[in-house]
């Protein structure tokens, strides 16, 4: 119950971070997304539960305060956790490779789903363009901020869920 609690003013906060400053430090075109960060370390923490939930509100958030169409960002949170879902049980003894693999392919997602998005609505953009000058960057920021947001993370999952002892 407390993660449901948690998760609401948390994305909220990082919804207007995102909007407020990180969206001021582009690298090229390419922004960094701490909403698909923070659901991402949420959903490979061990013992955590609201997962899809965290999606969903994060999703909400992030449509509210962006101009893609409503829904992209929905749809592209819940593919990336969904195949980080399945990373985590690959990969599950090493949370730091499944983060980075996750953020590696969450981030594809969501720009593909972006692409497609912005191109249905009629817009021309040049593949070659948009994946050097706004995946890559993309990439690169969320890989360097993908330690530390799941750090953050697990701080806060381990508050929310604490390991029990074993007497």
């Amino acid at each position: 119950m407390w993660s449901y609690l948690v998760a609401i003013p948390l994305l909220s906060l990082l919804v207007i971070l995102q909007s407020a400053v990180v969206s001021r430090i582009p690298l090229l075109e390419g922004q960094a997304d701490l909403i698909l960060l923070a659901v991402l370390g949420w959903s490979l923490q061990e013992r955590v539960r609201g997962v899809w939930f965290w999606v969903l509100i994060g999703g909400l958030a992030a449509g509210l305060a962006s101009a893609m169409p409503f829904g992209v960002l929905m749809a592209s949170y819940l593919a990336a956790v969904g195949l980080a879902s399945v990373l985590k049980r690959r990969v599950w003894k090493v949370p730091f490779l499944a983060m980075i693999a996750s953020v590696f392919l969450g981030t594809l997602i969501l720009d593909l789903f972006s692409f497609v998005a912005v191109s249905l609505l009629g817009t021309t953009l040049p593949l070659f363009d948009v994946f050097n000058l706004i995946v890559l960057p993309s990439l690169l920021l969320n890989l360097l901020l993908a330690v530390p947001m799941y750090i953050v993370i697990r701080d806060i999952a381990g508050w929310l869920y604490p390991e029990e002892l074993k007497v």
